[in-house]
Parts: structure tokens; C-alpha cells; sequence
């Protein structure tokens, strides 16, 4: 029986007895069995789905030693185990049916760095982004450079081999391993570095594991020296898994047995630690965009801007490029990428130069732009223009569109969805324009659409095609397909494989390799482990095992999918169509998407985990017969009243259903998600909807519903503030209150009086036009009304010194708290009368602003999933920056400030296609103050969040991770009541709002 179908029977007590040895054996890091942690482990960022019985998170290298030298006892001798990092592979690298050995959560360590001889030393789950943040400053970068640098971790790079962008001069992530701290599948620690070849043989000659190591893995790189230089394609991006050509130099006087590991995705030895040589950073770098009639010239074109010497050329065509313009992110490139006059460009050549001389890249970029301007005047080549960007943080957010592509494909409307299984194939650069042409021709045959993007430069282009998974018609061409994309490759003199690896794609190997070179991996995996308990079926089996090699029509992540009811993927698509990319993961602390995850680095706490505990969750229900009802039109109708639902709670779901729970407690609904993902995974949708539900069957404690009625309560509580307030900042009370209800410092009601023209619908709807446009309508939110009326009464003084009439309209529930505890029928209730309200005022054709932005945006999304357009209407609330940006602002008198100031957005505000930052810089612009708006991330309250008792841990967190130096260090002003209140709790001075501090200056 092969090892992974023997997985399906691995029985619980022998992974308990596992779990419990490896324990009392001193393993220090966590061992989880629970079931949704297997559901979240199951899945990367491929098209496939593997579920594992068990994950280890270790701490140390002796945790690595302790549980695989365990797993040798005979007891335990099915047990296998696949190694895992930031789980960005797009080819089911790290999964396994077997144990995951998790080092991204703790294995973090950057242990040495020696900038005089280039070279750094780093653990297993270093992110790549996080060790170039670490040698910045000392002028040193990594060189491979991946689109998923954010979460991709440096042993996972080493088991894939990762390239990237640049790898035309940077090479791949082989060529910068200077050394390995490895561990066998039998705990049997590894070192691996160069050494001289007449070395390497002597120690062959060793009677011990790593001399029987040696040897095989010299006589078979050594013997078949001339079949390896003829079989291997002269490429940027050498045939990956098991380098039988590079363990020796090129006048093999040098052996390196670190070259056999790298690219073994795990199959070989579990990577715990590598030598990394380091680069000194360039300091000059200029990007020239270059826009083209259609992706084919840009193809065409590519070896033209190869030879102008650049460092690097990326390509993208027109499906990624329309998706962007989609997205959040476009706002940050368009100037840069828009063509002029906006001519539709449906190609896209982004050419880098870097140097350490400024005239040498002028030089460069000069040379190349005369060239692209004749060619533009003459119509040539497809060229229609170009642009120049020098400021490197302008050349990062370009990178950082190109990095989203592989997101922004998963967002592609409808239920065909371009996926990875074709991706990477590496062609010489001469060939790939017709290699494309072919390729193209293929996919049109099977009428399929598709997307593109990738490095020219290395002749590596990453196509997508477009499928329905769960359709078994289309299912079906996964296999017809790839085997035709690989003679097709092999026909142009390229690789299946040119930078993601092989994983399900590995049954390719022996029609790449050969017969008799595939002979050679298979004995060098059977003295690396010749059990096959390393990630099996993956690049290639031991000598003597019954294990079929991965195949690329294996266990895909739709048979899971086509199981979820119809009426749930209609309602939650944007959820549901989380396709493993992981952005979520981001390590960067100023990045807003997802503060939970930040914290724990558990990935149930992340965007992509609870979308697929909340699939899975769904799907489990449907399997024991509960009809969930699609979001609420079904559920909440009040004619004719649906049935209540009750959950569930048979088999995996007796625990599974709280294990859902407690990962959708630690969101903090702060929404970033929502926009931020590429494919708009928005978890505060769906963990209403699940609250909702299981609270039918588990009930709800008293605070939920104290939380859900506070817009109810605030007006009442505000009439005797001078009471409550005392209460509440004391000692006592705040102690009685985390006790009892779990939440603490709770803010003060406000007692500022507020004077403004009263609302009037009668009298303002006998205005004529002119007149209305004197007015502005204040949307009142809870917060600003009775926490912070103060800052109302500095809008309405502005807004009069605008020349205008600020009207406070009537208060109405916002419904965001009942939203947020999955109080779903009363959030629609609300709803509907807030929205009947709205479309009465809206008639009266006068700006209606809100101040709290967090809250003006449930208006136009929580609003619209729970009622129908025509209950909903067509009204609009601006936040207060978009209806004070199209004001003269130059009537304004300020007194003048001095200094430096900056901007702190609400992280709902700021991920938001109506995002802050952007305009609220225009207006201070135009006002004369200069203002800075900092990448930052979450403060760690969102709304009430902060204030639950048992959240105080990771609200502390969250704040220190990124606003504390901030506010310390510096004159801010924040945009987000919640963001305020969290400053005032630790620093005792809340900062101003925007509209605060320029009404300060009046």
C-alpha cells in the first residue's frame, strides 16, 4: 500500500500516542490535532486540498530532531511528515495527508549576520521581507525576489528554489546558500557547504550517514557528468528538485551537496537553518513602463529591452492589468501606468535598472527612451508610451501591483477562475513570443480564457487559464492540457517548471529527466530516505516503494467545494473564492491586513484561515442536513416568516463548530480584508452570519446584547452623563465591569452642547435648489454624538466658515455593533429604518456627511447585503474629507502651524476604495499645512474590540506594533473615533480628529 493512501487510515490513538512521546521527549513547541487546524493546513496556494492528521509547530532545532527521530520507533513507523513555511506554493508542495511541520510560526530567528564577508544566518521561517527590513539599514538586501515576498519564508524559498523577479542577474535562491542545518527523516542532523571536490571524496569514503550520503550523490552527479549537460536546458531557470548538474562547479573542482537540497521541497531533509550570501544594496534604481497596443508586441519586444542591459523586465497583459484598475491598488500606480489621453493599453513592460553609478543608468535609460520614442513616432513595435519612475517608493507600489496579480486572477468574475497548473514554464527568451503564440492557440482551442503575466527576461511567463473546477467537464482538461503544455515546453527547448516546482506536477519528472537520470533521483532520495516518510509522492520515490509519484489531477480542493450548497457560494462568492494566495499573511506590522493574525501568527486567525473554517463549517452542516439559509433576504423576510435554523452539532461538528467560534471571536471586524485581499474575502460578512447561527444553538452572554443595543442605550445614558461618567473612570467600577460583563475602560460620555440649525424636512423641502445648496446634512453616528460631540461642534463651526449651513439631522441607529455580534434579524431592522430615514432625506437633494468613516461605510456595504435595492434606495452619505475636498478651501483663515504632523487612519478607513489618507493629504496641501500620511497598521481597539477584557493582550500588541512610536514621537491627528480612544487609554492625551485641528486654526 502506498504511503499516501495509507494516510486515510492512520488511526487517531497513534497520533495521540505521537503527540504524547514527542512531548515527554522535551518537544517545546505545539502539537494540534484540533480539526481546524488540519482544515487550515490543508490547503496553499494551489488548486489542491489534503487534509493532515496533525501540526507540529516547533521552537527549536531539537523540537525538528525530537519529532522525526520519534517517529522511528516501530509504533509509529506509517507516520510521515511534510515540511511547510509561508504556504504560498502554487503546486501543493507542503501538503500532505500525513504530520505538517510548521516552522513559519516561530522559527523567526535571524541568528548572525557578518556584513564585512556578505553573508547572513537565519532560521527555516525567516519571511523574506522581514530579513531584507532587517539588513537595510546595514546597506545588504537577499536577492530573490518573489511576488509573495510578504509571507513567503526562506525555507520555503530553499525548498522550491525560488527565483523572481531579477533572476537574470540575481539568479535563483541556490545561488546565494552558502550553507545547511539540516535534519534527515530520521532526526539525524545535516550540515551541508562547498567544499573542495577532492574533499568531498574523501569524506565519501566515510563509513558514517553523511559519508553514504556523499557518495551516492557523487557517483551519480559525477558518472553521469555528460548526460546532465546534455539533458539539462542552458536556462536562467534550471530544471529544479534534486540540481544533479550544479552540485559540482563548472570546472568541478568544487562540490556543494547544499545544491542537491535546494529545490527538494521537503522530500529530502527538513531545512532548519540557513547561510545566506548577501548583496550590497544598489543605491540607484529607475523603472521605465512601457504601454503596448496588445501583449503580444510586449512579447515580442521583450529581448529588445533584455539588451539595453537592464536588471530585470516584467511583463503583464491586459486581464491583470483591467483587474487592477478593479482594485485599491490602482489609485496608488495610475499616474505612473495610465497611458495618455487614456488609450486602452493591453500590455504592459515594466524595464528595471539598478547601479551604483547615477550616470551609468542614465546613461541606460536614455539610450533605451530615444529608442522607444522613434518607435512611438513611427508606430513601431506596438509601442504607445511610456513613463519614467525613479523614487523608489513610487517603484515599490508599481512592484506591488505586479506582486498582486496572482490575487487579482483569483477575483475574476464569475465561476471560472484562471488557476495555477500551467504557471511557470521557462522557455529561452528567443522562443518565448512563439512559444505564447502556440500556447495561446492551445487554450483557444479548448475556448478558454486566461491570464498573463511574468519575467521576459528569463523567458518564464505565468499563464492561467480559466476553470470551473467543480464542473467535472472542465475538470476534465486539467490533465489533456498539462500534458500538452509540457511537450509543448519541451518542444521550444524549455521546462515545465521554470520557478514554482513540481508538487502535484511531479509525475512530469521522468519525461523531463529522463529515464536514466530519474534512476539517479530515486536512489539519492533512498539514501536520503529511503522510508519515504519526507513529503511522498513528491519529486520522486525511493528505489524500492509501491508510492505513485503526485499527480497533477489529484486530490483538488473542488471536491470539497462542489459539496458547499449553491445558495451559500451565491451569497458569500467573495469568501468563498479564497484561493490561498495569502496576502493575508503580510509579517509587515505597518501593513493593516490582519491584526489578529499579526499577533497570534496562528493561521485560523487570518483572512484565508476563517474562509476556510467558515467553507468547511458550511459544508459539514450541509453534510448533516442543516439547510442554512443564504445570507438573510430567506432568513429575516418578515412575510412569510422562514423556520428557525438550528445548527448542527453531530460528529466533527460537536467541537468543530466552537473551534469556528473561537477563530472568528479574534477578528476584529476591523473589515481590511474586505478590500485589501485580492479577492475581497470579507470575514466580518461572514462571521456575523455564523454568530448569528450558532448562538441559536449555544445562547449568547449578557455583554453581547449590552454591545448590540449601546446606539440603542447611548441617547438615554447621554441625559445623565454626569452620573455615569464618574462611574465609569473609576477604579471600582472598571474592575466590577471586567469582572462581571469583560469590559474595561469604557469611554466617557460627552457633555458638550451642541448648537446648530434644527432639521426641518418640511421647511427645507420649500427651498429652492440654490438655496439647498447653502445646507449640509450631519449624519449622526453614536460615537461622535454622545463620545464625541465636541468634534460635531468643530464640524458645524467649519462648515459655517465655508459659508454653508450645517443641519444636525435626527439620530438614527447605525446597527454596525448588532452587525458586528451577528445580531442579524435586528441589524436588518435597523437597517430598514435608517434606510427609510436616508431615502426621505436624500430627496431633498442636500450633501448628507457623516464623520465617523467606519460607519458611513455600513451604509453602502453591510446595508446593501441585507436589503434589496428597493429597500435600500439610492442615497449617499459622504464622509466628512470626501464633501470637504470639493470645497473652496482658500475662504478658510488659519492661523499658521508650524512643524511636522501625521496622519493615523482608521485601518477601515484606510483599505477602503473611499480611502482617507489620499484626499485628506490634498486638503492639508491646499491649506498650507504640511502633512505626512505613514504606512500604519491597526491600533488595536476596532470598535469594541479593544475594550474586551480577554482581548487586552493583542489590543496592547496591535497598538505597540505600530502606532506607539508614532504617537510618542510625534504631533498626529487620527481619523478614527476607536483609533482616539485607544491613544487616549495609553498615552491619557487623545489625539485631535482632522476636522479638530483645523478648526483649532480658525
Amino acid at each position: 500500500m502506498g504511503r499516501e493512501k495509507s494516510a486515510s487510515v492512520l488511526a487517531e490513538h497513534v497520533i495521540k500516542a505521537y503527540s504524547d512521546s514527542i512531548i515527554k521527549q522535551g518537544f517545546e513547541g505545539e502539537v494540534d490535532t484540533s480539526y481546524s487546524t488540519q482544515v487550515v493546513h490543508s490547503t496553499d496556494n494551489s488548486i489542491y486540498q489534503q487534509t493532515p492528521k496533525a501540526v507540529l509547530f516547533p521552537k527549536s532545532n531539537s523540537d525538528i530532531q525530537i519529532a522525526l527521530s520519534t517517529s522511528e520507533s516501530a509504533e509509529f513507523s506509517d507516520l510521515y511528515f511534510g515540511p511547510r513555511g509561508g504556504g504560498t506554493g502554487t503546486n501543493g508542495q507542503s501538503l500532505t495527508g500525513g504530520i505538517v511541520l510548521d516552522l513559519s510560526r516561530h522559527m523567526r530567528g535571524i541568528l548572525e549576520l557578518n556584513t564585512e564577508q556578505g553573508w547572513v544566518r537565519v532560521q527555516a521561517g525567516v519571511i523574506k521581507d522581514q530579513l531584507n527590513e532587517f539588513l537595510r539599514p546595514h546597506g545588504f538586501f537577499f536577492a530573490p525576489d518573489l511576488s509573495t515576498s510578504n509571507r513567503a519564508t526562506i525555507g520555503g524559498m530553499i525548498n522550491t528554489d525560488a527565483s523572481g523577479q531579477g533572476s537574470l542577474v540575481y539568479g535563483k535562491t541556490s545561488d546565494h546558500l552558502l550553507a545547511l542545518k539540516c535534519f534527515l527523516s530520521d532526526g539525524f542532523e545535516l550540515n551541508t557547504h562547498k567544499v573542495a571536490s577532492k574533499q568531498a571524496k574523501e569524506d565519501a569514503k566515510q563509513s558514517d550517514r553523511t559519508g553514504r550520503l556523499l557518495n551516492t550523490v557523487l557517483t551519480s552527479c559525477e558518472q553521469n557528468r555528460e548526460k546532465i549537460l546534455s539533458v539539462f536546458p542552458d536556462l536562467n531557470r534550471f530544471l529544479t528538485g534534486y540540481d544533479l548538474k550544479n552540485v559540482f562547479s563548472d570546472d568541478l573542482e568544487s562540490f556543494d551537496l547544499t545544491r542537491i537540497i535546494a529545490g527538494s521541497e521537503g522530500s529530502l531533509a527538513v531545512v532548519a537553518e540557513a547561510k545566506l550570501n548577501i548583496l550590497p544594496i544598489e543605491p540607484y534604481k529607475t523603472l521605465v513602463n512601457i504601454n503596448y497596443d496588445n501583449f503580444d508586441s510586449a512579447l515580442r519586444h521583450s529581448p529588445f529591452l533584455v539588451s539595453a542591459n537592464s536588471t530585470s523586465v516584467e511583463t503583464v497583459d491586459s486581464k491583470v492589468l483591467n483587474l487592477a484598475r478593479e482594485d485599491m491598488i490602482w489609485r496608488s500606480v495610475s499616474d505612473f501606468l495610465e497611458t495618455p489621453n487614456h488609450i486602452a493599453s493591453d500590455g504592459l513592460n515594466m524595464v528595471e535598472f539598478n547601479g551604483s553609478e547615477k550616470g551609468d543608468i542614465e546613461e541606460k535609460v536614455g539610450t533605451l527612451t530615444a529608442k522607444l520614442d522613434l518607435l512611438i513616432a513611427n508606430k513601431q513595435s506596438g509601442v504607445l508610451s511610456y513613463s519614467i519612475t525613479v523614487n523608489k517608493a513610487d517603484i515599490i507600489k508599481i512592484y506591488a501591483m505586479r506582486k498582486k496579480a496572482v490575487g487579482l486572477l483569483g477575483n475574476s468574475k464569475g465561476a471560472r477562475k484562471p488557476i495555477a497548473f500551467v504557471e511557470d514554464t521557462a522557455v529561452p527568451p528567443e522562443n518565448l513570443a512563439d512559444f505564447i503564440t502556440e500556447f495561446r492557440s492551445l487554450l483557444d482551442s479548448y475556448n478558454l480564457a486566461y491570464g498573463m503575466f511574468g519575467h521576459v527576461d528569463a523567458g518564464v511567463l505565468h499563464v492561467r487559464p480559466a476553470l470551473d473546477l467543480c464542473d467535472d467537464s472542465q475538470q476534465a482538461m486539467l490533465k489533456p492540457i498539462s500534458d500538452q503544455v509540457a511537450q509543448l515546453t519541451k518542444k521550444y527547448g524549455g521546462l515545465f517548471w521554470g520557478e514554482h516546482g513540481k508538487g502535484y506536477r511531479s509525475e512530469y519528472g521522468p519525461q523531463f529527466f529522463g529515464p536514466e537520470l530519474f534512476l539517479e533521483l530515486r536512489k539519492i532520495k533512498t539514501a536520503f530516505d529511503k522510508r519515504n516518510k519526507l513529503n511522498p509522492g513528491k519529486i520522486c520515490t525511493p528505489l524500492d516503494s509501491e508510492v505513485e509519484l503526485a499527480k497533477v489531477n489529484g486530490p483538488l480542493r473542488a471536491r470539497y467545494d462542489s459539496l458547499v450548497p449553491i445558495n451559500i457560494k451565491t451569497s458569500f462568492q467573495d469568501t468563498l473564492n479564497c484561493n490561498g494566495n495569502g496576502l493575508c499573511f503580510n509579517y509587515s506590522q505597518a501593513a493593516q491586513m490582519c491584526p489578529s493574525y499579526k499577533v497570534t501568527k496562528d493561521r485560523r486567525d487570518s483572512p484565508k484561515g476563517r474562509a476556510m473554517l467558515f467553507k468547511e463549517w458550511v459544508r459539514l452542516q450541509a453534510e448533516q442536513g442543516v439547510e442554512l439559509p443564504q445570507q438573510l433576504s430567506e432568513y429575516f423576510d418578515d412575510q412569510p416568516r422562514s423556520p428557525k435554523v438550528i445548527i448542527s452539532d453531530k460528529g466533527k461538528l460537536k467541537q468543530f463548530n466552537h473551534e469556528v467560534k473561537r477563530a472568528m471571536d479574534a477578528c476584529l471586524a476591523c473589515k481590511a480584508c474586505s478590500n485589501a485581499c485580492p479577492v475581497k474575502v470579507d470575514i466580518p460578512n461572514v462571521r456575523a452570519y455564523f454568530l448569528d447561527f450558532y448562538h441559536q444553538k449555544y445562547g449568547r452572554p449578557l455583554k453581547d446584547y449590552l454591545v448590540a443595543n449601546i446606539e440603542r442605550l447611548l441617547p438615554i445614558m447621554s441625559r445623565f452623563a454626569k452620573v455615569i461618567n464618574p462611574m465609569i473612570s473609576g477604579r471600582l467600577t472598571n474592575y466590577l465591569a471586567q469582572k462581571t460583563i469583560g469590559y474595561q475602560d469604557l469611554p466617557q460620555l460627552s457633555q458638550h452642547k451642541l448648537n446648530a440649525i434644527e432639521y426641518d424636512f418640511a421647511k427645507l423641502s420649500k427651498l429652492n435648489q440654490q438655496q439647498r445648496d447653502e445646507y449640509v446634512l450631519i449624519v449622526l453616528d453614536p460615537f461622535t454624538r454622545f463620545y464625541e460631540a465636541e468634534l460635531l461642534a468643530a464640524t458645524v463651526k467649519l462648515i459655517e466658515r465655508l459659508g454653508k449651513q450645517a443641519v444636525l439631522l435626527p439620530y438614527y441607529e447605525n446597527g454596525k455593533t448588532k452587525h458586528v455580534k451577528g445580531f442579524l434579524k435586528d441589524f436588518k431592522a435597523t437597517a430598514l429604518k435608517t434606510s427609510e430615514f436616508l431615502k426621505l432625506v436624500s430627496t431633498l437633494n442636500i450633501p448628507m456627511v457623516g464623520l465617523d468613516s467606519a460607519l458611513v461605510f455600513v451604509y453602502e456595504d453591510e446595508y446593501r447585503k441585507v436589503l434589496t435595492e428597493l429597500q435600500r434606495g439610492d442615497y449617499i452619505v459622504q464622509t466628512i474629507h470626501e464633501w470637504l475636498k470639493l470645497q473652496d478651501l482658500s475662504v478658510l483663515k488659519l492661523t499658521s502651524y508650524q512643524g511636522p504632523l501625521k496622519l493615523l487612519s482608521h485601518c477601515t478607513e484606510e483599505t477602503n476604495p473611499r480611502a482617507s489618507s489620499a484626499t485628506w493629504l490634498s486638503i492639508f496641501e491646499s491649506l498650507g499645512i504640511e502633512l505626512e500620511a505613514p504606512n500604519i497598521g491597526c491600533c488595536g481597539m476596532a470598535g469594541t474590540f479593544g475594550h474586551e477584557s480577554k482581548n487586552q493582550s493583542a489590543s496592547r500588541q496591535l497598538y505597540e506594533m505600530s502606532w506607539e512610536k508614532h504617537v510618542k514621537s510625534e504631533e498626529v491627528i487620527a481619523t478614527g473615533f476607536s483609533c482616539r480612544s485607544q491613544v487616549k487609554r495609553y498615552e491619557g492625551v487623545k489625539p485631535k480628529h482632522p476636522i479638530e485641528f483645523i478648526a483649532d486654526l480658525l
